[in-house]
């Protein structure tokens, strides 16, 4: 009477570790997080005169993103060399070239204000990002999924979108403390 119940045990057991391996389906999620971690910079002491409001670092913000991106698209090439993130890009573009367009406007002013020069600034976003693959070996993927993160049915505007790369702390752009 023992063996057969001995026997039940283990067959049980064994089809339940055996389920406990059966390999999951893969993450597909598109998510936010592929933003690489930030340098840790200690604002200046004179922080107040140079900050950016949180509107001036939201038009910041939305250039940098489009300015990575397109820095990604230019760089990440496949074993046969061709650049694969072009028809995300022109996606991009097609998707965000409105917000893009008032972007424009606002970066203007906000460089205008700082006393900056917009080609200057969005040359130094392009040189900083286009150094990152020697020292990011996640580079081409951190863009296809900010890519992917864009072009999210659910993401409506560039201002959810994270940089691959926050380059304000090293560009010396703070926002304004609080209080």
């Amino acid at each position: 009477m023992q063996k057969p119940l001995l026997s039940l045990s283990i067959l049980v057991a064994c089809g339940s570790t055996l389920l406990a391996c059966t390999p999951s389906q893969p993450e597909t999620t598109v998510s936010n997080n592929y933003q690489a971690p930030v340098a840790a910079i200690t604002p200046p002491a004179n922080v107040k005169t140079i900050c950016y409001t949180d509107n001036e670092l939201m038009a910041f913000r939305v250039r940098m993103v489009q300015q990575e991106l397109v820095v990604g698209a230019l760089q990440c090439k496949g074993p046969d060399g061709k650049m694969y993130l072009d028809d995300e890009y022109a996606a991009f573009m097609k998707k965000y070239n409105p917000e893009l367009s008032s972007n424009a406007a606002e970066i203007k002013s906000v460089v205008a204000r700082k006393k900056a020069n917009l080609d200057v600034m969005v040359t130094e976003i392009a040189n900083r990002t286009a150094q990152r693959p020697r020292l990011d070996p996640d580079f081409c993927s951190r863009h296809q999924r900010a890519f992917d993160w864009a072009l999210h049915e659910k993401v409506m505007s560039l201002k959810e979108v994270p940089a691959p790369y926050d380059l304000g702390p090293e560009m010396r752009v703070f926002p304004c403390p609080k209080g």
